[in-house]
């Protein structure tokens, strides 16, 4: 690997640099500064010392400007391509794209229950395939689809929607998503999978069924398939916890009511069951009152089972890795490392339950890779004389005045004409009380 910028020579990049590179990026998602030079900065208000034991910062910024997923020569080629059915958007990424897909297959076999859902991830970079959310903080993402465990949140598979790009079959992008996610010839059947409204359909669940994957979800009142009959309706006026269902062959379609009208299609539940819940409830004096309500038990597991994604959206967003780039396949790139430390973690703790050990947190895990990939690198420490070189004693009074411009001592308090030049503090400096070595040398300066 070979890096240059605008100010440096090409220089050879080694595998030990890699491991520190990463460890500092991973570093940078547990401890944030408001940017990438603050990390090698000295002083008092910064003076960070693990970056720079671990990789100069010089070092840093060659390999961050020099990082790319695929090879040049390739990406050349595909770039000739543009504007043809052979240009691939994503081929900038691919190489590294395919191998993390590959790796989160591999290594875990997801319990009874899945969830497909979107995730978004926030970028700067400008492409064409960012989508744009209207009711989001960050308005321009790239979107995920993306099949998680519902129990754990382990990521086991997703793909990168790539905008107009390709045209869907003709059951259209949300059928196709959970199609092409579902790969039986490695996950196997046998499950359980629960879907919002934006990929609940009857033509679906039956096709899933067929492959022996029963499905729940939300699904809205104008999909194609379901029920038009209004005998059987919920009534504008019917009572919290009222339900209604109607069955269709597999298909089972059932409303409840709730704050509003929630409706379900599942291919797994009955439509009713003896689970509750408790919610506020007015009587007919209109005084307001905490009751047991009944709820289907469709609604109840898919609370209980589609927040998948969400778990590992969570825990990707703890301590994300650094995202500020506007090189779209760089985004990717931290993204990605992201979704490799938190399956890690899960399979981790997956081994501690095995094994009857208590897991360390999220962040302790992070922490310990931190370290690891240090010691797996090239890792560097400061000089000595590097660190002191800005911290220069001054006197406090340019005047010749020995007695005037005298301050306390910040570690010993007497009194002395010096101040450290860096820190702006007075500190001792005489053969029987070296107060400004201490003092530097207590906190690393």
């Amino acid at each position: 690997m070979h890096g240059r910028t605008a100010y440096s020579p090409w220089v050879d990049i080694t595998l030990k640099d890699v491991f520190s590179f990463l460890s500092v990026v991973i570093y940078m998602g547990i401890v944030k500064v408001p940017s990438l030079t603050d990390y090698w900065r000295q002083g008092r208000l910064y003076s960070l010392s693990f970056p720079g034991s671990v990789i100069s910062g010089k070092k840093f910024l060659l390999i961050l400007h020099a990082l790319h997923l695929s090879n040049p020569r390739d990406d050349a080629k595909n770039e000739k391509a543009r504007g043809t059915a052979a240009f691939d958007r994503l081929g900038k990424i691919k190489p590294l794209y395919n191998e993390i897909r590959s790796a989160c297959r591999n290594n875990y076999q997801p319990g009874q229950h899945i969830s497909i859902d979107e995730r978004m991830v926030a970028s700067k970079a400008r492409t064409i395939f960012k989508q744009y959310l209207k009711s989001k903080p960050v308005r321009w993402d790239f979107k995920l689809f993306v099949l998680a465990d519902s129990e754990s949140g382990y990521t086991w598979d997703f793909f990168v929607y790539e905008g107009k790009n390709r045209e869907p079959s003709k059951n259209g992008w949300s059928y196709d998503s959970v199609v092409n996610l579902l790969n039986t010839n490695l996950l196997g059947t046998g499950y359980r999978l629960y879907v919002d409204n934006f990929y609940t359909s009857p033509a679906l669940f039956r096709h899933l069924l067929k492959k022996n994957i029963s499905a729940c979800g939300t699904i809205r009142p104008t999909t194609q398939g379901f029920p038009r009959t209004t005998d059987n309706a919920l009534d504008p006026k019917s009572p919290r916890g009222s339900i209604r269902w109607i069955r269709k062959d597999p298909l089972l379609f059932v409303q409840w009511k709730d704050t509003r009208d929630v409706s379900l299609c599942s291919t797994m539940h009955t439509a009713h069951g003896k689970e509750t819940v408790q919610r506020r409830v007015k009587d007919n004096a209109g005084q307001w009152s905490v009751k047991d309500v009944p709820i289907p038990p469709a609604i109840k597991d898919y609370n209980k089972h589609m927040g998948g994604v969400d778990l590992s959206d969570a825990l990707i967003g703890y301590y994300e890795v650094l995202h500020k780039t506007k090189k779209w396949y760089k985004t990717f790139f931290y993204h990605f490392l992201d979704i490799a430390i938190v399956n890690s973690y899960i399979l981790y703790k997956g081994q501690c339950k095995t094994k009857g050990n208590k897991p360390m947190h999220h962040k302790a895990f992070r922490e310990t890779l931190v370290l690891e990939l240090a010691d797996a690198g090239s890792t560097q420490a400061p000089r000595q004389e590097e660190r002191n070189m800005n911290h220069l004693l001054v006197h406090i009074s340019n005047s010749g005045d020995k007695s005037q411009g005298r301050l306390r001592c910040r570690k010993c308090l007497a009194k002395t004409p010096v101040k450290c030049s860096t820190c702006n503090i007075p500190l001792c400096f005489i053969p029987n009380r070296n107060c400004y070595k201490k003092w530097h040398t207590e906190y690393k300066l």
